[in-house]
């Protein structure tokens, strides 16, 4: 059999049987919203680069994608700038949490795009003449990588941007240093907006293997980027995007992935599939628990490590 025999045959529920007693971890309190969400929820999603898709249990249920956003606004950052986008904002993981006040020593960049910082910039040099082009160039992309058109949860981009103090402060400092050249209540207003994007595990894993089929959605077989910026967000993934867990993620995963305080992972297996788990409680790091035992067991079992050694 091949992968995409095995992705339509891998019993999903069996793994999310398998990672529910699983109880460590706590839900994010950053916004209310986040804060009252079920701790029992577990939803996953694979889809082959042939376009199959399974789900799980609970594969259905809606949230905000929150952080697992930015690999794609890099992407379109990158695609509407003609991968200029990497002049603006560094590559290189931080070690530090996801919202750590810093910027590149000497350039005032932010240090990645997986970083709120990186992403306050990255969607603001999408395409968009003022904050609500940006934010429609932004939705109309997400839902080209998803496949379906996609809504806001309008009370969650409220809460971003009125709670983001934090997100503001990366704003601000990224103005003063020249490399943020929008307002920074505008930067806030489009990433917030970004982040309330509501998805369940099938349409981020589809969104996921968009990016590992080289920028082609399979299941609508529309080419959302070009392969280059499929491959630089990869690349970034890779090493940033579970944050100060990014190292350890590699070693036990093996699989370029985006967490989110909402609890959602989302995978990219160049080649291979993409796949998305969803579930709340979160560790240290900011990566939901359950989601990060089930990647694991999801890579070894169907081989997906970057790393591993070919019987």
């Amino acid at each position: 059999m091949n992968l995409a025999d095995d992705v339509r045959s891998y019993d999903l529920d069996a793994l999310r049987e398998r990672v529910l007693p699983e109880t460590a971890g706590s839900v994010t309190e950053s916004i209310p919203q986040l804060a009252e969400a079920d701790p029992d929820l577990c939803g996953m999603a694979l889809v082959a680069m042939d376009g199959a898709v399974r789900t799980s249990r609970q594969g259905e249920a809606a949230f905000s994608i929150q952080s697992a956003v930015k690999p794609f606004v890099f992407a379109l950052a990158l695609q509407d700038t003609d991968r200029a986008a990497l002049e603006r904002v560094g590559i290189e993981p931080t070690g530090e949490a996801f919202d750590a006040v810093k910027l590149e020593s000497g350039t005032g960049r932010p240090p990645n795009p997986m970083v709120n910082a990186g992403a306050l910039l990255t969607s603001s040099i999408v395409d968009g003449r003022d904050a609500g082009a940006r934010s429609e160039r932004i939705a109309a992309g997400l839902a080209a990588f998803a496949g379906r058109p996609l809504q806001v949860d309008e009370e969650v981009a409220a809460a971003e941007q009125r709670l983001g103090d934090r997100n503001l402060a990366l704003a601000h400092l990224m103005r003063s240093e020249g490399t943020l050249r929008v307002e920074a209540e505008d930067a806030i207003g489009v990433y917030g907006r970004a982040c309330a994007t509501l998805v369940d595990a099938a349409a981020l894993a589809v969104m996921g293997a968009t990016l590992a089929s080289g920028g082609v959605n399979p299941c609508t077989g529309e080419r959302v980027v070009s392969s280059e910026v499929a491959r630089d967000v990869i690349s970034v993934m890779a090493t940033c995007g579970v944050y100060d867990g990014s190292g350890r993620w590699m070693r036990e995963v093996g699989v370029p992935a985006k967490s989110s305080v909402s609890g959602a992972i989302v995978l990219a297996s160049p080649g291979l599939l993409g796949a998305a788990i969803f579930s709340p409680p979160l560790d240290d790091q900011g990566t939901s628990v359950r989601g990060h035992r089930a990647s694991a067991l999801l890579s070894a079992e169907l081989g997906l490590h970057a790393f591993r050694v070919p019987r």
